[in-house]
């Protein structure tokens, strides 16, 4: 769970390992090229999504700089993510790229992720075997800390912001069997990439990250027309976990409506269509998707009133390149 105050936390020790969250999404049944490098390309389509997050609106810090004027600083998390996947069949398998900006209080992050997934065919699923490279560039403006202690002997003597560039590695597996159901395993940040921000006695890291997601859809016998689709979400760092249930129902695969529950953090309310999936539509526009989510704080932000709620909006769109084959015939000379 993120929070704002971290970056104060970052400093309370004099030497520390820092554990960075890695971003969360309630739409995360949208999000798996992010999390997991071996569904790139499983779907057989060039895929492209992005999302927005504000978490927390309405969150804002309070308080008095060192010449006595009152400032009040938007610290809410502000999240986008950008991602594309599609099959390659020279390489057996698919390719995948994520692009991400994260902001929190006086901390801002833009990370970039290459992946490769091998395809492998099991029974009647198809197994992805993934791995990736990430290159995540942090900053902190410590122009804008109001220290505890006005004598803090590390925020005192920071001015400015400063920044660096770390380079790290995830990998994992993807099971999908298509239409019907999915599993995946995955871990980031597994060489646990330094923090080198040039602070005094400060040494810090990237934490390592392990998922595990599933999912299942199921056609209601009698009502063809609907699909219910559990989904599971489970995040941990064996330091603390983030559990994330979602039921979505879906109608004529056009729109969809669900709930989803992030233990201990929000309940979230979840819709989405294809707007544009009707016969008389083009078929080019018939796969774009669009969604929406609303969060409910149930953490002590919310019950405080601090935090009005989070919205995420959803854009995807899949398509795929048909090449039709060239057909030469020719004309034998005997028979002329």
């Amino acid at each position: 769970m993120k929070k704002f105050y971290f970056a104060l936390i970052f400093f309370s020790f004099s030497v520390l390992t820092f554990a960075q969250q890695e971003q969360q999404f309630t739409q995360n049944m949208f999000t798996n090229m992010f999390t997991n490098p071996g569904y790139a390309g499983i779907n057989k389509q060039i895929c492209l999504t992005t999302l927005f997050r504000q978490q927390w609106t309405g969150f804002t810090d309070t308080y008095t700089d060192k010449n006595g004027v009152q400032q009040t600083h938007k610290g809410a998390p502000q999240t986008i993510l950008l991602s594309v996947d599609g099959p390659i069949r020279a390489l057996r398998g698919g390719i995948g790229l994520s692009i991400f900006s994260d902001k929190l209080g006086f901390e801002s992050n833009l990370g970039v992720k290459l992946a490769y997934s091998f395809h492998q065919p099991i029974s009647i699923g198809v197994l992805g075997i993934g791995i990736q490279v990430g290159f995540l560039n942090k900053s902190i403006d410590f122009s804008n800390f109001n220290p505890i202690d006005l004598n803090d002997p590390l925020l005192n003597n920071q001015t400015g912001k400063k920044s660096t560039f770390i380079t790290d590695i995830a990998a994992g597996l993807f099971y999908n069997i298509p239409g019907k159901a999915y599993v995946g395993i995955s871990s980031s940040q597994l060489i646990q990439g330094k923090i080198k921000i040039d602070i005094p006695n400060i040494k810090s890291s990237l934490k390592r990250h392990y998922y595990l997601t599933g999912a299942y859809h199921w056609t209601i016998p009698g009502a063809p027309d609907w699909e219910l689709s559990p989904y599971l979400l489970i995040k941990t760092d064996f330091a603390s976990a983030q559990y994330d249930v979602t039921a979505m129902a879906k109608w004529k695969n056009m729109v969809w409506a669900g709930i989803s529950y992030r233990v201990q953090d929000a309940v979230g309310i979840i819709i989405g269509a294809y707007p544009f999936n009707q016969p008389t539509m083009k078929p080019a526009l018939q796969q774009l998707k669009i969604g929406y989510s609303y969060d409910i704080t149930t953490s002590a932000l919310g019950k405080s009133k601090r935090s009005s709620g989070t919205h995420e909006v959803m854009l995807g769109y899949c398509f795929k390149i048909v090449i039709t084959p060239h057909v030469t015939k020719y004309i034998n000379t005997r028979f002329l």
